[in-house]
């Protein structure tokens, strides 16, 4: 699957209004996220929000976090432009900068800690981004990672699979495969693991509707171009009631993976395809011989 970053930008950014009233099952993970912190004795100074969306969990992060400068960033503008709204007294800790995963414009070794909820799954290069995030960590900082598993939305492709040959539901990352990536991207102790949750709906379309408020309808570059003819669409649905519970709700999978992993302390080993190695700063390497 190929992703269209354009159709990504416009997508969320026609969807920036309406985001926050269809997005329960985002702040259900950001929370959940957020737990991954408790009982760390972690202080960080300087914290990204990658993909940031209207800033919920920006907001959830200064909270948290309230002595931290925070950087919120998105790829659509109208979605920082609500995160903005969220900023209140607290402004001068909280830059927002738009920018693409793949080449944030943030210097080397300057963040504490990395949060990312619920947008890897729109990226066309997971690595690339785990390479920039690396190279924006500060030895010792932390990546916080949620996305989308291989289950997610499967009653959904299932019942499009059946009204058409086209791609109508997203191509999401299993466990392996992200852990792999984090590693080869040089993260330490990466630590992963996955939650089913249902969410159930008195009918399919209430779960397009949802899609559509949050911005997430299909940007495969192999997608149909236009509006989906009401015969598929009839198809789809009568493929849909297979799913159909016996309180007669109709239920949507979403399998998220969750991922914590360290930037490597300078001279502390890790673990690559190859076995391990240590990074040293080039300052150390006469101390060390000596």
């Amino acid at each position: 699957m190929s992703l269209d970053s354009k159709a990504i930008a416009r997508q969320f950014g026609r969807a920036a209004d309406s985001y926050d009233g269809h997005a329960a099952l985002q702040r259900e993970v950001g929370e959940r996220l957020m737990e991954r912190l408790d009982g760390l004795r972690f202080e960080p100074q300087r914290i990204l929000d990658l993909g940031c969306g209207t800033g919920a969990q920006s907001q959830a992060l200064h909270q948290r976090f309230p002595g931290a400068r925070l950087i919120a960033s998105d790829l659509a503008g109208p979605m920082l432009v609500q995160a903005a709204r969220r900023r209140g007294w607290w402004r001068k800790r909280f830059d927002l900068v738009q920018a693409d995963a793949r080449a944030l414009p943030i210097a080397e070794d300057s963040l504490d800690l990395v949060y990312c909820n619920l947008m890897l799954q729109w990226c066309e290069d997971p690595a690339a981004v785990f390479a920039n995030l690396r190279r924006a960590l500060k030895p010792g900082g932390l990546l916080l990672i949620s996305t989308f598993g291989l289950d997610t939305l499967r009653e959904l492709r299932q019942a499009w699979a059946a009204a058409d040959s086209h791609p109508h539901v997203g191509r999401f990352t299993d466990v392996q495969r992200l852990g792999s990536a984090l590693t080869r991207a040089g993260f330490a102790e990466p630590v992963l693991d996955t939650d089913w949750i249902t969410s159930t709906y008195s009918r399919p379309q209430e779960l397009l509707s949802e899609l559509k408020g949050i911005g997430a309808t299909n940007a495969d570059q192999a997608r149909t171009r236009g509006l989906t003819s009401p015969t598929r669409l009839r198809r789809m649905l009568r493929a849909y009631e297979t799913f159909r519970q016996d309180d007669g709700r109709y239920p949507a999978t979403w399998e998220v993976v969750y991922a914590s992993a360290w930037a490597p302390e300078h001279g502390q080993p890790m673990r690559t395809e190859q076995g391990e190695e240590a990074s040293i700063p080039i300052s150390r390497l006469g101390r060390l011989q000596r």
